[in-house]
């Protein structure tokens, strides 16, 4: 999908590995507050090509919040207030799938949330009717496709589905956890993917997850994981993720123009 430009922003959230993008064109920054409180960081305007973006990073800059400590309402209430009706949440990944080894871009199409404690609804406190949303299909179906599509385009190694287990952290898992996701059906592991995705369908903004593999999860090798190797997997496979982010920030900008889909 192509079109010709909008001032409707497309939200970016950075995670490990993205703090900040060096080829938006910053064109302002805005330190803002909501409801829920602060958001991790100052959302940064800017553009990626003719399209409009603003850019978050997940746990700070610098990277300071641990993923069960990050304001996720805070954050996605910032970026539906400042216009973004799509977002593309940048995550780094655990691989369990036998395909997604380190530096391997996912595209994930479900989820498998096992955090706990976290606040991750906006209904709730002193509503006037109890609220319900469909939460069958996690990811926006056509931002998904929009993402898969550029990657193709980039030739990049990728898989365009997957299941994310999102687990409290900070802790990387046992053995044993990443065995019991394994049957559950999860291919990738990760700290941030809930509440994330959920509130953004509770604000009705299409959510899609772009995931790095930054290491085998635990079990899946004979050594422990080590900083180091996750931090050569970033600098492996992060320019993928920013070549995806560039060439589908125009049809991204499209779909903002519409509801999100299931």
């Amino acid at each position: 999908m192509t079109g010709t430009n909008n001032n409707v922003p497309v939200g970016i959230i950075g995670g490990t590995g993205l703090t900040s993008l060096s080829n938006i064109q910053i064109t302002g920054e805005e330190t803002v507050t909501t409801a829920w409180g602060e958001p991790s960081s100052t959302l940064v305007r800017g553009q990626l090509g003719d399209q409009p973006v603003i850019f978050l990073a997940r746990h700070g800059n610098p990277h300071r919040i641990p993923p069960h400590q990050v304001n996720y309402r805070a954050n996605i209430q910032a970026l539906h207030d400042a216009g973004a009706r799509v977002l593309v949440g940048v995550n780094a990944v655990g691989g369990i799938h036998a395909n997604m080894g380190p530096a391997h871009i996912v595209i994930p199409d479900q989820l498998i949330d096992y955090t706990w404690g976290r606040a991750s609804t906006f209904f709730e406190g002193e509503l006037e009717d109890v609220t319900h949303i469909d939460f069958t299909w996690p990811y926006d179906q056509e931002a998904r496709q929009v993402l898969i599509d550029a990657a193709r385009a980039a030739s990049l190694s990728f898989s365009g589905f997957g299941v994310y287990g999102a687990t409290q952290g900070p802790r990387l898992e046992t053995a044993a956890e990443i065995r019991r996701m394994e049957r559950d059906g999860c291919d990738i592991v990760g700290m941030t993917g809930m509440p994330e995705a959920v509130l953004a369908a509770e604000l009705g903004l299409r959510y899609v997850s772009l995931g790095l593999v930054v290491n085998w999860a635990a079990g899946k090798t004979d050594h422990i994981i080590t900083m180091a190797e996750i931090e050569e997997a970033i600098a492996q496979g992060m320019s993928g993720v920013r070549q995806i982010l560039e060439r589908s920030m125009a049809s991204l900008g499209q779909l903002a123009l519409t509801p999100r889909s299931s």
